[in-house]
């Protein structure tokens, strides 16, 4: 269905886009009387991936990071990054036009409070700002003695003259063997968690969610197979989809049915406006400012509480589970294809980052289930691999040199199931400093895996075993160790999460995370070791007074061995290494032959007793 879509290597975005825009939006801005105009990377949808129509942050500055925000004044602008861009920016950002700020620490709120003047006016667009962070702005504009108007064209697609077209490609009915439970018993579900909660109706507004509500998925935009649009959903089941009529086939409109009402996405704040008497719930995570504004406006009472779908879509029923392991067996076989020319081609030290990426894509395209990847593959040779979120391009590609670890972080979309996984290899002999860094932080995926934990607990509260090893040396790493997945949705899904920062939902049966830590030396290399997992319903221990929860490894593909320290494993570790490597040749050896299934048996022969 979805039409997949080849990762490309030469980055967009440039100096010069600030160089030539910046004028224009300028030059808008002194049509509407407006001192400034706010940009944040958000979409209307809150999407991790935008359509090329919605990059409105990079056509004003040139920067194409996944986060970030500018403020253009009339004679003044800034732009503002997190910790992974700060090197990005200065290369993509033209520094005579823009100042470079930190978009965690100081951020556009105190940018204002700091820098603004007393009487100007700064524009923005209410579809593009959460409630609270709008909150958060206005109280800096209060202080600097600032005005903000909301306006009702963004002034950047007024400037925008070559604006790509939205997209329109069709919304596609998801097949019940792959969503295990049809729209009507999920609305009725969501139906009657809104009345429970007080509530008349909700709105959705996150695509995911609306796939996933009306059993539904498109292509709107790339590695996501997302119909961008907008839904109401009533307290009886009952919902109005907003959405292009041009993306609704035959067949997708008789598989929504009589209950589903089909309405144009330019009738959504009509919409809002009609809930008029109501008491409407909002997720203020995931709506913008203009839902509840418009909301408001129209005499409707707003209750903002969590988006109704998002844990009924996180925790995976038996059909969504059964579809992602069958996924990750037909992702397995592809990747261990990968490993086997990793452990041999590869070693030739003449191989560089992308045609490792391409090399693993071909491997993938031959999957006739691929729809896409899940993201644009993480390819990082030598010092590369440090950066934890690194894209190769056509400027930083490195070669895979002897005496290097390479870090491959890369995932598929197949209908029935969303794959993720990292692994990484040496290129020639590891030094001992790669081997016992390795170790260490296999050890804290070895416990996470393994770790049995009460109904109740957190991902936070679980983020340390993965961390411990590496604690205890003195090393840490500065992300977080497990996100969600969706089943043929994306890659990164809440609201559970493994990591530092405090979450209060629990992990519940059904809801897939990823286990990755690992361990980055600045301009040496990186280390991560990531496979999915799906948390298991509660089962009795012998001797135990309570059932507990815990996981179900799902990726299936070899850990090199060649980088472990067997003398810093323990006996269990060693035991749930060998495990684990025994499941991956049972369910991925049918699907390889020759010289590779050769490889594979080699690959996943047991180390119990092993030494270095």
């Amino acid at each position: 269905m979805t039409q997949m879509i080849s990762q490309t290597f030469d980055v967009k975005g440039g100096p010069h886009y600030g160089r030539e825009n910046v004028p224009k939006l300028r030059a808008a801005l002194d049509e509407l009387g407006l001192d400034g105009f706010l940009i944040p990377h958000e979409d209307e949808y809150d999407n991790e991936y935008l359509p090329d129509c919605n990059e409105r942050l990079l056509w004003v500055t040139g920067f194409s990071g996944s986060a970030g925000a500018a403020l253009v004044m009339k004679d003044r602008a800034a732009v503002f990054v997190d910790g992974r861009y700060t090197l990005q920016v200065k290369d993509q950002v033209d520094g005579s036009i823009f100042d470079y700020c930190d978009l965690v620490g100081q951020g556009l709120y105190g940018w204002i409070e700091e820098h603004g003047r007393k009487g100007e006016k700064i524009g923005y667009d209410a579809r593009l700002h959460s409630p609270a962070a709008l909150n958060l702005l206005r109280t800096a504009a209060q202080r600097a003695g600032v005005t903000l108007v909301s306006v009702d064209t963004n002034p950047v697609d007024t400037a925008w003259t070559d604006r790509p077209a939205a997209p329109k490609t069709p919304v596609v009915p998801h097949p019940i063997e792959f969503a295990g439970e049809d729209h009507a018993s999920k609305r009725s579900r969501i139906g009657i968690a809104i009345r429970k909660g007080g509530a008349d109706a909700a709105v959705i507004t996150a695509p995911p969610s609306i796939a996933w509500l009306f059993n539904v998925r498109g292509s709107d935009v790339s590695r996501s197979p997302l119909p961008l649009s907008a839904a109401i959903i009533e307290a009886d089941g009952t919902a109005t989809f907003f959405v292009d009529p041009d993306k609704i086939t035959d067949e997708t409109r008789a598989h929504l049915g009589n209950e589903i009402a089909l309405r144009p996405e330019s009738e959504f704040g009509d919409g809002l406006a009609a809930c008029q008497g109501k008491t409407v719930r909002v997720d203020p995570t995931t709506a913008s400012a203009w839902v509840l504004e418009t909301l408001e406006a129209g005499g409707a009472s707003v209750q903002q509480l969590e988006d109704p779908v998002m844990r009924p879509k996180a925790q995976k029923n038996a059909a969504e589970v059964e579809g992602s392991r069958q996924a990750h067996i037909r992702d397995g076989g592809a990747i261990v294809k990968f490993l086997h020319w990793l452990d041999t081609e590869a070693q030739s030290g003449e191989i560089d980052e992308i045609q490792a990426a391409q090399k693993l894509e071909s491997l993938r395209k031959t999957l006739p289930e691929l729809r896409d990847l899940s993201f644009d593959t993480i390819s990082g040779a030598q010092g590369n691999g440090a950066f934890a979120h690194y894209r190769v391009s056509e400027e930083t590609n490195l070669k895979l040199a002897k005496g290097s670890l390479y870090l491959v972080d890369s995932g598929g979309q197949y209908p029935d199931g969303t794959t993720d996984i990292t692994r990484t290899v040496p290129i020639g002999e590891p030094t001992a400093e790669m081997r016992t860094q390795f170790t260490r932080v296999l050890k804290g995926h070895i416990a996470l895996s393994m770790v049995r934990f009460p109904k109740g607990t957190t991902g936070t509260q679980l983020d340390i075993l993965a961390r411990f090893s590496l604690w205890q040396a003195g090393f840490d790493y500065d992300h977080g160790t497990g996100h969600g997945v969706g089943s043929f949705l994306g890659v990164h899904e809440g609201p559970q999460r493994i990591a530092k920062a405090p979450n209060a939902v629990p992990l519940e049966p059904g809801m897939i995370v990823s286990n990755e830590p690992g361990y980055y030396k600045a301009d040496g290399y990186g280390i991560r070791i990531e496979n999915l997992q799906v948390v298991t319903d509660p089962a009795d221990i012998p001797g135990g007074e309570r059932p507990m929860l815990g996981f179900e490894t799902l990726t299936v593909a070899p850990i090199h061995k060649g980088l472990i320290d067997t003398g810093l494993l323990t006996a269990e570790e060693l035991a749930w290494l060998d495990g684990y490597h025994a499941l991956v040749r049972e369910r991925v050896l049918p699907l390889v032959e020759g010289d590779v299934a050769d490889w594979l048996v080699r690959a996943t022969e047991p180390l119990a007793g092993a030494h270095p």
